[in-house]
């Protein structure tokens, strides 16, 4: 069996994320989930972290990758949890993002004109490959501050 993008049946009623949520004033509707859930949806963090979220270059990734780890000390320094899981959602995406086109030309994982089959990988961009290193180790640093990790442990067991 194939597997199909998650994108495909998509239930929006049953994603705990909601883009009518102001997640700033009502961070206790926060849920942290896996990986990066939630990243695109969560507002005001998504406009505040997403304008500086970029990897088309390593030269670009380098600075935007900065700029969203400095984001997520200020977050801490403010003691905000979500803004901090925010900015660490961004450099994992910005990963995640930099090596599917590192892998796939275009950043295009499946065939839609063909019942979404996977398309060969090794076809995409070598320089995101650079890009995807730059943002991996922004977002295993965030991951690994003592303060956030002690934050993230608390927030799951009282909050999800």
């Amino acid at each position: 069996m194939l597997s199909k993008p998650s994108y495909l049946n998509f239930d929006n009623e049953s994603y705990p994320w909601k883009p009518d949520i102001d997640y700033c004033k009502h961070p206790e509707r926060y849920r942290v989930g896996k990986g990066e859930q939630g990243v695109l949806i969560c507002e005001p963090y998504k406009s505040e972290i997403g304008q500086y979220w970029r990897f088309k270059t390593p030269g670009i990734a380098k600075q935007s990758s900065e700029k969203i780890y400095q984001m997520f000390q200020t977050y801490l320094a403010d003691n905000d949890f979500v803004g901090a899981d925010m900015a660490r959602k961004y450099l994992q995406m910005g990963y995640t993002r930099a090596r599917r086109y590192a892998n796939y030309k275009g950043g295009k994982k499946y065939d839609k004109a063909n019942d979404f089959r996977p398309l060969e990988r090794g076809t995409g961009e070598a320089e995101k490959a650079e890009s995807a290193k730059i943002f991996y180790g922004k977002w295993k640093s965030a991951e690994a501050n003592v303060q956030y990790a002690a934050l993230k442990k608390r927030w799951k067991s009282e909050k999800g």
